[in-house]
């Protein structure tokens, strides 16, 4: 199985990791809600891992932001809250299941087999808006019948504004996505990139699809509001 483990004890997530790559898992580890939420929403995992206690964002929040967008993949809650009302409230925000700290890793390994056993559930490795396709698993993106190259950055760009089209995606959330915050707002690096995105996706066509939200962002749209 291809794992997700959102988990911020170092001791545990490294254990959790090296057993579950020797149990011939493949495994990717990370110490913080926000990013797991990332990784949860754009990537493919057989399942996810997820512990409850985490310092920048709640588990439970995490797990509701996971399902809220659409994403089913099998969660199983870590954690030491072991309470009858905390494992009601994990399972009724979404969870499949259910472990307490401590635990024995052959029983967590069994849980996770029978979740995958149980799901049948594969993520769509393509995003589509309006006239504009990206697939995740090629790496391809075309509008109609033209094809895009992108460069690896352009990639991302593009994927994370179709994963929220029709939203507005501030400066601050592609820097966080893009290059996980190593962005100070001081130089133009965000814009270069959008305005080559424009060059190859917008220009030749008639209706824009991405935009600029004076203030606050960019916005990719199917089609081209009356007014923003």
């Amino acid at each position: 199985m291809d794992l997700l483990v959102i988990e911020d004890e170092a001791v545990l997530g490294k254990a959790l990791q090296r057993g579950l790559s020797d149990s011939h898992h493949e495994c990717t580890w990370v110490r913080n809600g926000k990013k797991g939420l990332d990784l949860g929403l754009s990537q493919r995992f057989d399942a996810i891992i997820l512990d409850l206690l985490l310092p920048d964002m709640e588990g439970l929040q995490v797990l509701d932001s996971l399902r809220t967008r659409g994403v089913q993949t099998p969660v199983l809650v870590l954690t030491a809250l072991g309470s009858v009302e905390n494992r009601v409230r994990g399972l009724k925000s979404g969870a499949d299941d259910y472990l307490v700290k401590p635990f024995a890793f052959p029983e967590l390994t069994a849980r996770l087999e029978a979740l995958s056993r149980r799901s049948s559930f594969r993520p769509s490795m393509t995003h589509t808006v309006g006239p504009l396709t990206l697939d995740m698993t090629t790496r391809r993106a075309s509008r109609g019948d033209r094809e895009i190259e992108l460069s690896p950055t352009e990639f991302t760009v593009l994927e994370y504004l179709m994963r929220f089209a029709g939203q507005v995606v501030t400066r601050k959330m592609l820097s966080q996505h893009v290059w996980d915050d190593d962005w100070d707002g001081t130089t133009n690096v965000i814009d270069v990139h959008i305005n080559r995105l424009r060059n190859k996706i917008d220009r030749g066509f008639d209706v824009p699809l991405i935009q600029t939200v004076r203030g606050h962002g960019y916005v990719l749209r199917a089609a081209e509001p009356s007014a923003l």
